[in-house]
């Protein structure tokens, strides 16, 4: 991995290349680091524990994950690979004209630290299992090389790498995990034999659960930073749209191997029932496999949760950069009546510095936040929960200005602003209502009421808002029209 961040620097010359690999990325790449992306330690590790508790119903969470990729690359991306823009809240501003919707983005910034946490701390489990190390000291061996790579090259050197973790996930799963467990099974009909009928069935997990995975993951990918940021890298709508489509085929087979070898191996080991579903990976690794094949499939485990920490990670500083930062130096000018020159010389692309000097800015934030990152993954005892509430609060408040201005014309600002100030009242007031109901605030967070009311008020927000309000000023909407026909005749 250190090897591939070196070698992605020498391709990084401007904030292009290190936000989004200077959007130059062909099919096979694209297809390599978006599948690499999405598929992090839940959909692997947490995978193949699915499938062993439920069995096949157990492929639903890493299937509503494939299906959120779909989704995003068949109706988003030509639309939002047309803008050249780098984070979400951009395309709030140039689709509404209002420069309060940069502050999404600091709901944005939190989901994608938390999301580096989670991730950071679930290779480290590896790191312990093999290593025999203290926590601390896994999660900050693992977290540094990370933040290593990334820092050093960007989105160029995350790219490679996850190229290489896509192919060590791939020959893991489809190579070796799963032949060698269903050979220690004895075949499907080995398992359905040992097993019975229940973990055969496509829905025994509980339509309660296949809702939740669809509402939490689809939901989340079709607006989270991470993911929008490598539709950006796609050098062309057409690797957009396709290579998005064929990753997401390509993750939705990989979850429903990941059920089977839960599965196999559950029917493998009968009569050693392991506790804990996570731990069904590791076990496979060093009781089904032999040693140097175990060791093979470790190393795919680590690699699929380093790809999705090393892109929340970039994805965190450019919200910073492109977002935050001006939205900032806005707010302390407003009273020296300078505002848009102070914003501008805080943007990514400003032209008063040197390109080597804003790539010295890129990479400190990287780094910064890797440093919190990791000390977060190290502090934090249930980064899980703290994820989870940043995902509903994404969701919530933002699912419907974002999706709304893509599709609905009528939408405008003073829409998009009362969908996300509902939405994230509604959402956050359920999480905290139905925890104190119950005498337990996990219950609030994981509850599905909180995301599913948000949305619903989100949506008739948006829409009563901006139906009872002027619509969108005509040179706004003029401006994103020809933003988006100019780049449409530039492809064609």
């Amino acid at each position: 991995m250190l090897v591939f961040g070196w070698w992605g620097r020498r391709r990084t010359k401007d904030t292009a290349d290190f936000f989004v690999a200077g959007r130059r990325l062909g099919p096979l790449l694209y297809v390599g680091t978006l599948s690499a992306l999405v598929l992090g330690g839940a959909s692997t590790v947490g995978g193949v524990g699915l499938g062993y508790k439920f069995g096949l119903s157990g492929m639903w969470l890493v299937i509503s994950i494939g299906v959120g990729v779909i989704l995003l690359s068949l109706l988003f991306a030509r639309t939002i690979s047309r803008l050249k823009i780098y984070t979400v809240s951009q395309m709030l501003s140039l689709r509404y004209g209002a420069k309060a919707t940069r502050a999404s983005s600091i709901i944005m910034l939190l989901y994608t630290l938390m999301l580096v946490a989670t991730s950071t701390q679930a290779y480290a489990t590896v790191f312990i299992v093999v290593f025999g190390m203290e926590r601390w000291l896994a999660i900050a061996l693992g977290g540094v090389i990370v933040v290593i790579y990334s820092t050093i090259g960007g989105m160029w050197s995350i790219t490679l790498a996850d190229m290489a973790q896509f192919l060590f996930q791939t020959i893991g799963i489809f190579a070796l995990m799963l032949p060698f467990t269903l050979s220690a099974a004895g075949g499907w009909s080995g398992i359905s034999e040992r097993l019975g009928a229940q973990f055969t069935t496509w829905d025994s997990i509980g339509w309660t659960m296949i809702g939740t995975y669809f509402i939490t993951f689809t939901l989340g990918l079709l607006i989270g930073q991470d993911i929008w940021q490598r539709v950006f890298t796609a050098r062309s709508e057409g690797v957009a749209k396709w290579g998005g489509f064929a990753s997401g085929i390509y993750v939705v087979l990989y979850g429903i191997a990941g059920a089977v070898i839960g599965m196999a191996a559950r029917a493998a080991l009968s009569g050693d029932e392991i506790a804990a579903k996570d731990d069904v990976y590791a076990r496979i690794a060093t009781d089904l496999l032999p040693a140097g094949i175990g060791a093979l499939v470790l190393a795919a485990a680590v690699a699929a949760m380093m790809s999705t920490a090393s892109g929340a990670l970039i994805a965190a500083a450019t919200v910073t950069r492109v977002d935050i930062l001006p939205m900032l130096a806005s707010w302390r000018a407003k009273n020296d009546g300078d505002a848009s020159s102070s914003a501008a010389a805080h943007h990514p692309e400003h032209r008063g510095t040197s390109e080597a000097e804003e790539l010295g800015k890129d990479r400190m934030w990287v780094l910064i936040y890797g440093i919190i990152t990791i000390i977060l993954a190290i502090a934090l005892s249930d980064v899980v929960a703290a994820l989870t509430i940043a995902y509903n609060i994404l969701v919530g408040g933002l699912l419907v200005a974002i999706v709304g201005g893509l599709f609905f014309k009528r939408g405008n600002a003073a829409g998009a602003l009362a969908s996300m100030a509902v939405g994230f009242l509604v959402t956050v007031g359920l999480m905290v209502g139905i925890g104190v109901a119950a005498g337990d605030w996990q219950t609030g967070v994981y509850a599905n009421e909180p995301i599913i009311y948000g949305l619903l008020a989100a949506l008739v927000s948006y829409v009563v808002v901006s139906l009872m309000t002027p619509p969108t000023p005509e040179g706004v909407r003029r401006a994103w029209d020809e933003r988006l026909s100019l780049a449409r005749k530039k492809t064609g």
